[in-house]
């Protein structure tokens, strides 16, 4: 072959697979999923490791992103040579990675990924000489450095006001793109099972959670707290940045919003969110979940605290995990309510005997984030729950069923005019 004739077929080789690259939006999905990312190893002794990764380029400039791991050959609970499903952790505002998330997560069986999506990065943790916990300061803003190579900061201006032109200076563009590749990195590790990955995340994190589930198939499992799509509507805290971009906000909402991108999610998620939570607010939760074609579950609780820690307590979402990435028993699954005479009455499959089933509804108007939300029991049998009907003027109510585990889910939101 001559090698006019060779360079010829390489350069058909590049157009054909620049022609079959998977792009939406901004990022570059073939290259995310296909490509793993250049690490630099900080610490590999002790339970938690800590590394850079490369990122996307800020500002014309390689970036590095900072991450803790586990697993549980590194906290002295396995032999080298086992494998575990992963997780990717997903921090949200005013969060970094979080050492005592990947130990939680690592005690499990699972081997644990949490990366800063700030530019930044913690102080070292420190150990519980009883338990062998992890102790420090990951929540104390004052310790945390910026990395020099860091990518753009998690701020308003980042967020929102980026919107435009180039794409690099967007945080949401970063933050997806930098869960993407920690995934890709994680998948490449021995130790791992690639093939049973799952990924969750609390409140930004949450939102960052949407985006990824709808971005990488390679997840079986997506669980974002808090976070959801349809920012721009309601009584979203988000609402009143994006509204200020004027003409650009069309573009960030088709960009960047989770309920433009929610429609192409077919990983299984569960939704997991509170009754009045200010940041992520019921409409448009609603909305969020009734967009995504694929398996999908919910937990909505009432009166959920807003929090990194209370985010990642309900043991619901390491169960739905483990259903998928290593096969667990399954969450208890409710059908669609339908109203018969003066009950609501629903069927339901659970692999788990279920403890009990209640009512909730508010009748209350005003801002969701200030209702009050009454509780009734409800009655059930094998697959079949029935529950009274709310008051008259109640206007939004769901049904919540618990297994003997105390593993709870609960129907859609139902509103009424």
């Amino acid at each position: 072959m001559n090698i006019h004739r060779a360079a010829s077929l390489i350069i058909c080789l590049v157009l054909v697979r620049a022609a079959h690259a998977e792009q939406v939006g901004p990022w570059n999905l073939t290259a995310l999923k296909t490509n793993v990312p250049a690490v630099k190893w900080e610490k590999r002794e002790g339970p938690i490791h800590s590394l850079l990764y490369a990122g996307e380029n800020y500002l014309g400039k390689p970036t590095e992103v900072f991450a803790f791991y586990a697993s549980p050959i590194t906290l002295g609970k396995a032999k080298p040579g086992a494998k575990f499903p992963g997780v990717v952790l997903i921090h949200g505002g005013g969060g970094t990675a979080f050492a005592d998330w990947v130990w939680l997560w690592a005690k499990r069986g699972y081997a644990a990924i949490a990366m800063d999506l700030s530019g930044s990065r913690p102080p070292e943790p420190n150990f519980d000489s009883a338990t062998g916990a992890p102790v420090g300061h990951q929540s104390d803003r004052t310790l945390r450095t910026r990395l020099p190579n860091g990518g753009p900061q998690h701020g308003e201006a980042e967020k929102f006001d980026a919107i435009g032109g180039d794409t690099s200076d967007d945080w949401p563009f970063h933050a997806a793109a930098s869960v993407i590749r920690a995934h890709s990195l994680l998948r490449s590790f021995p130790e791992v099972d690639a093939e049973n990955t799952a990924v969750t995340g609390i409140s930004w994190g949450g939102y960052t959670t949407c985006l990824v589930a709808s971005l990488d198939d390679r997840f079986k499992a997506a669980v974002p707290v808090y976070g959801c799509g349809f920012l721009h509507e309601g009584e979203s805290v988000q609402k009143p940045s994006i509204d200020a971009l004027g003409d650009r906000k069309a573009a960030w909402v088709k960009e960047y919003d989770p309920g433009s991108l929610l429609p192409r999610c077919r990983v299984p998620i569960l939704f997991v969110n509170g009754t009045n939570d200010v940041h992520y607010v019921l409409d448009s939760y609603m909305k969020s979940f009734n967009v995504v074609p694929g398996e999908k579950q919910m937990r909505i609780e009432v009166n959920m605290r807003h929090g990194h820690p209370p985010g990642w307590a309900p043991q619901e979402i390491g169960l739905f995990i483990d259903s998928k990435c290593r096969g667990g028993e399954p969450l208890p699954a409710p059908g669609t309510p339908v109203i018969e005479g003066d009950h609501i009455k629903l069927s339901f499959q659970s692999a788990v005997p279920l403890k009990s089933a209640q009512l909730h509804y508010t009748t209350d108007s005003g801002l969701r984030s200030k209702r009050t939300w009454q509780t009734v029991a409800a009655s059930f049998s094998e697959d079949t729950i029935t529950a009274p009907i709310p008051p008259d003027e109640a206007n939004t109510w769901f049904v919540a069923l618990t297994d003997e585990r105390s593993a709870m889910v609960t129907t859609a939101v139902q509103f009424q005019p």
